[in-house]
């Protein structure tokens, strides 16, 4: 018995297959780079830095497998409908991107949405951010939940669920609630439309995120039920705290000093308060979300791209098939 158990623990048991850059730069192939260094330098979010290399090494592999992706699931689709006797509406691909405040889920999605959408068949690839779906401001301060923005209960869960299955089910002129960060909150009436993309990337904190199995062995979907495929952009605590700290020093310089943005009052303080601000924001509000809420949901990403000090991506783990 104790030999079988020493035998399970030398088992590579991970469900995941993880390649160094260089081992991933490989599957490249003959991919063409698409996007030139002022677009990879437009394409980027404040304090998150890719290069031209990264893409090339990173981003260019991974384009190569979603086409692949791609092209199997809308094959499985069609087969499905034949098969049933359909003649109904496309059913878009869906890409889910996850991780912390500050690690650049943003840069990631909208890099994936401009070398998608520069395949050869020109597919609509449209991106969308769950923060629309964030519950009010006046809310949040209603309920006592201002402070924990961004955890799953700050969410209008059922109108993101309502979204995602318009979205799935091929309807047309689909509206998503528009956030600002600028004054920090869903902006009344105001809406994107997405019409039938061929390829939706969600981008959010918490879109990997479950709620308790019903004890009743009712359905109850999530967020990610509606994926295709999803990405989980990680890095060390430690590493993310600094990103968070250097972006919000960098804010103050910036948009903060708007006296129309919600942090206008920080962009007056001193430095050594606004240090400390930050560092309150992040280990009170931010970190306990990480803890708790963000980083438990890594493992069931299908893929997951590992970021070092520099913002450097790493290493990449791809679900096994």
């Amino acid at each position: 018995m104790q030999e079988k158990l020493q035998d399970l623990t030398e088992l590579d048991l991970s469900p995941f297959t993880v390649f160094s850059e260089q081992e991933w730069a490989r599957l490249r192939a003959d991919t063409p780079m698409t996007l030139s260094r002022q677009e990879v330098l437009n394409l980027q979010s404040l304090n998150d830095h890719v290069s031209l290399e990264q893409v090339e090494n990173i981003y260019l592999p991974l384009s190569r497998l979603l086409a692949y992706y791609v092209e199997a699931t809308q094959s499985l689709h069609s087969a499905t409908k034949r098969f049933f006797g359909m003649n109904g509406r496309k059913s878009p691909y869906i890409i889910g991107v996850a991780g912390s405040v500050a690690v650049g889920k943003s840069t990631t999605a909208r890099l994936l949405q401009a070398l998608m959408a520069r395949w050869p068949a020109s597919p609509k690839v449209d991106l969308i951010t769950t923060d629309g779906f964030l519950y009010p401001n006046s809310i949040l301060e209603s309920q006592g939940l201002m402070r924990r923005k961004g955890f799953p209960e700050s969410y209008d869960r059922s109108a993101l669920l309502k979204f995602l299955s318009d979205i799935k089910a091929g309807q047309q002129n689909v509206q998503a609630p528009i956030y600002s960060h600028f004054f920090y909150d869903v902006m009344p009436a105001q809406y994107v439309t997405v019409n039938q993309p061929d390829i939706l990337i969600v981008e959010g904190l918490n879109v990997l995120q479950t709620t308790s199995l019903s004890k009743e062995a009712r359905a109850v979907p999530f967020v990610s039920d509606f994926f295709d495929f999803s990405i989980y952009i990680d890095a060390s605590k430690g590493i993310l705290e600094r990103w968070y700290l250097e972006r919000f020093m960098r804010l103050r310089e910036t948009a903060f000093r708007d006296p129309g943005s919600y942090f206008h009052k920080y962009s007056s303080i001193s430095d050594e308060e606004a240090k400390i601000t930050a560092k309150d924001l992040w280990e009170n509000i931010n970190l306990e979300n990480l803890r708790n809420n963000i980083l438990p949901t890594r493992p069931r990403a299908d893929l997951i791209l590992t970021k070092a000090e520099s913002h450097r991506i790493g290493s990449v783990a791809l679900r096994k098939i």
